[in-house]
């Protein structure tokens, strides 16, 4: 009895440092430890509800002490998840889609999940179909796709993925949830800013054709110079680059009726203000300009740039929480539509034009 009642001791340390002298340890040595059944770390590792807490931290603790990791292949089976999702991205280098992805990357690490992601280089549909068909290889528990151009939606939708799929930016039309941020706001608020100074009206410089973000802007640029009664110049399509916006900014900065710019994103902007600075424009005096998505730079910028800030962390966030909720309880319908409020930060790209500011200042 007293042999007994000292072995059992020493056998849980003598465990516990032959695993660490190198024999890998297992289920049972962690329920050993613990002093819980097998049945109960498997609990515990796919987060079963029904776990006591006190239950939960011992065997946690135990995990800890023996330097257990589960495996995945065990745990799939067990739970009949990987714990991995999938993230299919274009256009990854850019700021809006690089943090919207290491927003997904640092929700779903702390959720329990490991994240495979795809960076697309084209948007064509044997593309978007052969990155699809990959994950769901993989078994991923679900996918978020970053999409935003309208053919790479509708190459998703045409996929028909087997697992649960989460869209930013684009509709697919067949009811799976989105999640965006509101360009049309955004738009709009940069819009009535420049009109509320006193500009007789605003150009745009738009992003490229048949991508969601940039669509809705110059759709709400126009329609609140339209609400307005100002007049509606035609839009100037960039790539998203500073080099298209500096190429355009040449175009705007020689016609000395142009006062105001909206900007479809901080890049682009960033190459206005260098080509109005070369042409003599001065900004805000001569022209105000005003960017959009608050990239970190864009404070920085000469002079520091107005711009409507995108918070692509809470995209990221809320896109992650929406495609767990449908893992989860998939027989509970998710939101059709998540919208990510955007906000005005005013720096000093902006004022009234030259002549009323002269006019205010007593000078002719």
């Amino acid at each position: 009895m007293t042999s007994d009642a000292a072995e059992g001791p020493a056998t849980k340390g003598g465990r516990s440092r032959r695993n660490f002298a190198g024999a890998r340890p297992v289920m049972a040595d962690v329920a050993q430890l613990a002093g819980v059944s097998k049945q109960t770390v498997s609990r515990v590792l796919n987060d079963h509800p029904a776990v006591r807490p006190d239950t939960r931290e011992a065997v946690l603790a135990a995990m800890r002490t023996l330097g257990y990791r589960p495996s995945r292949s065990a745990r799939s089976l067990a739970s009949g998840r990987t714990r991995m999702l999938g993230v299919i991205s274009f256009d990854a280098a850019r700021y809006g889609p690089a943090s919207t992805l290491t927003a997904i990357n640092t929700a779903a690490q702390g959720a329990g999940y490991l994240v495979s992601s795809i960076a697309l280089d084209t948007a064509d549909r044997d593309t978007v179909v052969r990155a699809a068909d990959r994950l769901s290889a993989e078994g991923a528990d679900g996918v978020i796709a970053i999409a935003p151009q309208l053919r790479v939606a509708k190459a998703l939708a045409e996929a028909r993925l087997d697992t649960p799929l989460v869209v930013l930016d684009n509709d697919l039309g067949d009811g799976t949830p989105v999640v965006t941020s509101d360009a049309r706001t955004g738009a709009r608020k940069a819009t009535e800013h420049l009109l509320s100074l006193g500009h007789a009206t605003v150009w745009h410089v738009a992003g490229p054709r048949g991508w969601a973000s940039a669509d809705r802007r110059t759709e709400s640029w126009r329609s609140t110079l339209e609400t307005s009664g100002a007049p509606v110049p035609a839009p100037l399509l960039g790539d998203w680059s500073a080099d298209s916006g500096y190429d355009l900014g040449r175009e705007l900065a020689r016609d000395p009726e142009i006062t105001a710019v909206f900007v479809s994103n901080d890049q682009m902007a960033l190459g206005v203000l260098r080509a109005l600075h070369e042409a003599g424009r001065r900004v805000p005096d001569d022209v105000s300009v005003v960017g959009y998505d608050d990239i970190p730079e864009s404070a920085h910028f000469l002079p520091p740039l107005t711009t409507v800030r995108t918070d692509f962390t809470d995209i990221g966030t809320r896109a992650l929480h929406v495609l767990l909720d449908r893992i989860d309880a998939p027989a509970t319908a998710p939101p059709p539509l998540t919208v990510v409020p955007v906000h005005l930060r005013i720096r000093d790209s902006t004022s009234p034009p030259a002549r009323q500011h002269r006019s205010r200042t007593g000078l002719t």
